[in-house]
């Protein structure tokens, strides 16, 4: 180890050893409600390089799991992507540096699409890449559902009203939480106090204002129902006046086992007056005057007036110049300080309750130093539950100030200093001397009072010297004091010194009796009392002469304090209960009087120990000191002494096991010394108590009662532990739960609840994941426990129970467990749900004309649960095809897939599917097809969701079939011809219409032909003019020849608009019009006798298949139209030759021009067909919808005109 440290050094500086870069990131997931305000701490350590690090966050949605979204970034204020940058820029999302290596995320209003897996990424500051630079975590955004409402209301109560307010708090969250609700009062723009709260571990508190009213049951919060909270303060207080209102919090514990308070909400308030009761009292302070002289007398007496006050608790000060000189409590029991202590003893002073609303401090001996002002203070208090007093209001009247005047010069004695007494009876006196005493036998401490009481029967002018003089028991005489015949006091050599603390005091009542007193008697101021009185008369020289004495005297006999001085120690409960209270009276014989001071001590041995130990003393002046061991005694302990005797009571509330044990009380009798010292007289020791303090009898009793539970996975096992019976109120209980499966030899623990409230997971909990699913549920009302298993799977079948343990809390605030009980057992089976799934099995035909749409419809009656998924797939059975074919199938998860039927027959652009309602679904083929046709039928799928998360198949079923025929359209094409017969002149034009009645489709199309129909003649053409096609006409097929009727071609146009080669006779005289959708115009002009004859117009009908191909539907043609062409040439030739002059215009002059016409009407023939060659389209068919003819004119009859058709020249 020396060695390692160095070499690690070493190591370090030379590079070898590298930190590795680790980031980390708050443990997910993490559930959070919207619109809160959440934070994630991010830190970084290992790293080398500048101490602060840089912090850049992304997020991955769930929607696009792979793609990365930035946030926010400490380094690049630009980072952020578009959704997010209006937040950053706004500070609505932002980062928070706690350290160098650490940040926090904040995101103040979280929004529902913030969920996704976000990514912490610190760039690199090291040399080289080593360790991770980002680390992720979930968020899942939860809806915030809590709800917390309480009516809004003005309430006024009086002082000792009882207050009643409830709550409604409700939440839907999904995931397992746990709620705190608590009650709060407010008063104006003070800060809440928090008056009662069941916290989130389900354990009432409250705060320092209210926790002592909570523990004695006046300030309560209850459960009412599943939502309802209440709140009940049983004697309302002045003090309690103000808004109150509740507020709730949804707490989740996060991975790393802290709770986290999601939301909070808080209730409208209630308003809340109260009206003091006439608690109301006064003090005055009373005195007869104000002047006083010394030795004197004064009393002062305190006056309180209020209402009920033998049932209210008032606490008496009493103060001198601001000093306190003596309290008296409740109890009426003066305890006074030391200086004013002392005079009490000697008599000087009393302090006394002289009636319920009237207290007396009286002082008998007036000093000049008692000159000052008087007051006295009232309290008053209030005793609680556990006996002890708390203050409440207190007053004071004003002071009253007194001054006490010295005594005169002519009052003062002077003692001579060589004053001698006469001997006795020297001379005769006329005087008599009776003794008298307050009392023969007194009790030592008490006062002594003596007069000597002097009769004459002359003598005036005498006077008289006074001495008392004191024989004992052993016949020893002794000058107590004297007073000469000047008026001077002297007290003896023996009393000297009490004299001067006022033990010893003689007066001069009246010119003839003088009294003695002695206070504070003791056991040696037992004797005989004697008065001496010496009569003195003045002589004629001036001189004072003794003319006689007399004396007398009385018996004093003092009973010794100690004198039968005894203690005793009783209780009448030498077994008690846990919390119950026991007394202990400490009997203290003789009675003595309240002036004589005895302590008491208490002491304890606790059982199994054998020292006694002192637990607590009251004191010889009254006061309470406790132990050094006593302090578990102290807040449940009470000690009393009667105001009529020295007895002392011990008072133990709650009692516990360490107040168990033996007590014995040390009593110390006091006497208090003429010079203020404490003479301890004598003690005793009492016997002993022996205390025994047993646990109450238990009377737990949990429900013993069986069940049989059967239910369907994926429902909730509830399962409820009654208490039928506790021992208390306040008993708490611990609730284990156990599973009993039938492999186990004994029941596992599932969970258990402590009394205070917190879990533990047992391990079967842990072994088969059930900590997710577990709820507890502890009922405030009732001893009804629940534990409801979430998402039941078939495995959790088994026989539960619940075992109790009844706690309960010592007086020492300890838990201790009473009795345990087990309950009734519950067995419960789980099965999988029973199969519900039903098609509709109706059959069906479908006929529809192609290009239609077919609606194939899929029923699902019945299924096993609303929670299920559905795979719905369709089959065709297809035409001499035995196996089925997939054409479609919508998977659980809705989506949509082509089955292999579809790819086919090019079904993937036709098919549509849509489900109006639940367990309807309907596919559309649109567009049909011929090769569509055959039998549907669906089939579906049931799948459910296991406990556990997995979807497994539960049911299938098939519905009815439905076979679908796809038809051609029926053929509804008529032609007819609009132009009837028709003659017309030669060089004319006539029209060949053809006329399309009905079409069997909207969007078919025409293919138009026309025909000329000649008659076969002898195996010659029957028409003249047409020697030119013989050669074509020859080549045409044997069945052709066969018919009578020759068909020949003048025009033909296809479907596509594509025109066909034009008839030789007519090629270059065609004008072809569509003069309409259904009316289609062939023009023949340069009309020849070769034209007569018979036309019809063929049409063919087609339409485009589904394939996108044309077919031909139909063919029809017209019915024959007859043309009739008349010859022109004799009636010409008629004309010309009857005219000469016509005649040689006609047949002369023109040859020369006709020679050059021929010419060029033969080249520009020639240069025609060439053209006409050119102009043809595709595959040498004329382009359609040619818009004009040219045509090519002969200035004779000899040649027929042509007609050229060019591409575009007919619409």
């Amino acid at each position: 180890m020396k060695c390692f440290f160095p070499v690690l050094s070493c190591l370090a500086i030379l590079g070898v050893v590298t930190a590795q870069r680790q980031v980390a990131v708050q443990e997910g997931p993490l559930y959070r409600m919207e619109g809160s305000h959440i934070t994630i701490w991010c830190n970084v350590s290992g790293y080398q390089g500048p101490s602060e690090q840089n912090f850049q966050w992304s997020i991955y949605l769930p929607s696009s799991p792979e793609r990365e979204v930035q946030i926010v970034s400490t380094v690049d204020s630009s980072f952020p992507y578009a959704i997010y940058t209006q937040r950053v820029r706004s500070g609505k999302i932002y980062v928070e540096r706690i350290q160098g290596n650490s940040a926090l995320l904040h995101i103040t209003d979280l929004q529902a699409r913030d969920a996704g897996e976000y990514e912490c990424y610190t760039p690199n500051t090291d040399d080289r890449y080593f360790g991770s630079y980002s680390a992720k975590m979930n968020l899942v955004v939860i809806p915030d559902s809590l709800q917390t409402s309480a009516m809004p209301q003005t309430l006024h109560r009086v002082e000792q009203d009882p207050l009643e307010l409830t709550c409604e708090v409700d939440t839907e969250t999904f995931q397992h939480s746990h709620l705190s609700v608590a009650w709060l009062r407010q008063r104006g723009s003070e800060k809440p106090v928090e008056v009662i709260a069941l916290s989130r571990d389900f354990v009432l508190q409250s705060s320092s204002e209210y926790a002592q009213r909570q523990s004695l049951g006046e300030v309560r919060l209850d459960k009412v129902g599943s939502s309802t909270f209440r709140l009940t303060v049983f004697h309302l207080q002045p003090s309690d006046q103000g808004e109150f209102y509740c507020e709730a919090a949804e707490w989740i514990q996060d991975p790393d086992g802290s709770w986290y308070a999601m939301t909070r909400k808080r209730s409208e308030g209630t308003m809340v007056t109260v009206q003091p009761t006439d608690k109301e009292f006064t003090v005055r302070l009373e005195t007869e005057k104000r002047l006083y002289t010394m030795g004197e007398s004064a009393e002062f007496r305190c006056i309180l007036e209020a209402q009920n006050i033998p049932d209210r608790y008032f606490a008496v000060s009493w103060a001198f110049n601001s000093s306190l000189i003596a309290s008296m409590g409740p109890n009426a029991v003066p305890v006074l300080n030391n200086e004013f202590a002392h005079r009490e003893a000697r008599g000087q002073l009393k302090v006394a309750k002289e009636s319920d609303g009237i207290f007396v401090l009286k002082i008998f001996h007036l000093r000049q130093e008692d000159s000052g002002k008087y007051n006295c203070r009232v309290t008053e208090r209030e005793k609680t539950v556990t006996g002890e007093f708390i203050d409440k209001e207190s007053k004071r009247p004003k002071n009253i100030p007194i001054i006490v005047l010295p005594i005169t010069d002519d009052w003062v004695v002077k003692v001579p200093q060589n004053h001698q007494i006469l001997p006795q009876g020297h001379l005769e006196s006329s005087i008599s001397v009776e003794v008298a005493s307050n009392a023969s036998i007194v009790l030592e401490g008490e006062n002594l009072h003596f007069s000597c009481s002097i009769r004459t029967a002359g003598r005036p002018q005498s006077r008289f010297s006074v001495i008392w003089q004191l024989v004992d028991r052993l016949n020893r005489r002794s000058n107590i004091m004297w007073l000469d015949r000047d008026g001077t006091v002297q007290p003896g050599a023996s009393y000297w010194e009490r004299s001067s603390f006022g033990g010893v005091q003689m007066e001069q009542v009246q010119p003839s009796t003088f009294s003695l007193g002695i206070f504070n008697s003791r056991k040696e101021d037992e004797g005989q009392y004697e008065c001496h009185v010496t009569e003195w008369v003045r002589a004629v020289d001036g001189e004072w002469q003794v003319v006689g004495e007399r004396r007398a005297s009385t018996p004093i006999s003092i009973t010794a304090l100690e004198t039968g001085f005894a203690v005793t120690a009783i209780s009448r409960t030498p077994g008690v209960t846990y919390s119950d209270s026991f007394d202990l009276q400490c009997i203290i014989k003789p009675h003595y009087p309240a002036r004589v001071p005895v302590s008491v001590t208490w002491r304890f041995q606790p059982v199994g120990t054998v020292e006694f130990h002192d637990l607590v003393t009251f004191t010889r002046d009254g006061g309470v000191q406790w132990g050094d061991r006593s302090s578990s005694f102290r807040t449940r302990t009470a000690i009393e002494k009667a105001e009529s005797s020295n007895n002392v009571r011990l008072s133990i509330s709650r009692a516990s096991d360490t107040e168990a044990g033996k007590y014995q009380c040390v009593a110390e009798l006091w006497r208090q010394n003429y010079n203020n010292t404490w003479t301890r007289l004598a003690e005793r020791t009492s016997n002993l108590l022996e205390i025994r303090v047993l646990q109450p009898v238990t009377k737990l009793q949990v429900s013993k009662s069986k069940r049989t539970l059967t239910l369907v996975e994926n429902r909730p096992i509830q399962l409820n532990c009654s208490v039928k019976s506790q021992t208390s109120q306040n008993s708490h209980f611990a609730v284990l739960w156990y599973v009993h499966k039938p492999s186990d030899a004994d029941g596992k623990l599932i969970l258990k609840t402590t009394h205070n409230s917190a879990f533990e997971y047992g391990t079967y909990a842990e072994e088969e994941g059930l900590r997710a699913r577990l709820q507890f549920e502890r009922h405030v009302s009732g001893g009804l426990f629940s534990l409801t298993v979430q998402r039941a799977e078939v495995s959790d079948s088994g026989s539960y129970y619940c075992h109790v343990e009844e706690w309960l809390l010592s007086p020492n605030y300890a838990w201790y467990k009473l009795a345990e009980e087990v309950s009734g057992r519950t067995e419960v089976t789980v099965k999988q749900p029973d199969s519900r799934l039903k098609l509709s099995q109706v059959q069906g035909n479908l006929s529809v004309l192609e290009t239609q749409q077919v609606q194939l419809e899929c029923v699902v009656l019945n299924r096993t649960s609303v929670a299920s998924q559905l795979m719905v797939e369709w089959f065709v059975w297809k035409p001499n095809h035995p196996e089925r074919e997939a054409v479609a199938r919508l998977s659980r998860e809705a989506t949509f897939h082509y089955g292999e039927q579809a790819a086919k027959n090019n079904l993937k652009g036709r098919l549509h599917l849509e489900s109006p309602s639940s367990g309807v679904y309907r596919l559309f083929i649109q567009n049909v097809a011929v090769q569509d046709s055959g039998t549907y039928s669906c089939h579906v799928e049931e799948w459910l969701p296991s406990p556990s998360g997995a979807w497994y198949k539960r049911a299938e079923d098939t519905a009815g079939q439905t076979a679908v025929t796809v038809m051609r359209p029926d053929a509804a094409l008529q032609v007819d011809t609009v132009v009837p017969n028709a003659t017309v002149s030669e060089k004319a034009a006539f029209q060949l219409d053809c006329t399309i009645v009905s079409r069997s489709s909207q969007v078919s199309r025409f293919a138009v032909a026309w025909y000329s129909l000649r008659t076969k003649a002898g195996g010659k053409w029957g028409s003249p003019g047409l020697e030119e096609q013989e050669d074509e006409e020859d080549e045409e097929d044997e069945e052709e020849e066969e018919d009578p009727t020759e068909r020949t071609a003048l025009l033909s146009v296809g479907p596509d608009a594509v025109f066909g080669p034009e008839g030789g006779p007519w090629e270059g005289r065609l004008r072809f019009q569509r003069l309409s959708p259904l009316l289609f115009r062939l023009t023949v002009i340069q009309a020849s006798p070769r034209d007569t004859g018979n036309y019809s117009c063929h049409v063919e009908e087609w339409l485009l298949s589904p394939q996108k191909e044309w077919y031909r539907l139909t063919e029809e043609e017209s019915a024959p139209i007859s043309i009739r062409v008349l010859d022109a040439s004799s009636t010409l030739q008629s004309i010309i030759c009857s005219n000469d002059a016509l005649f040689y215009f006609v047949f002369f002059y023109p040859f020369p021009i006709f020679g050059i016409l021929i010419i060029t009407i033969l080249l520009v023939r020639f240069k025609s067909r060439s053209s006409s060659k050119n102009s043809d389209g595709k595959n040498g068919v004329p382009l359609l919808w040619i818009k004009e003819p040219h045509l090519n004119y002969s200035p004779t009859c000899l040649e027929p005109p042509v007609l050229s058709i060019h591409p575009g020249a007919i619409d």
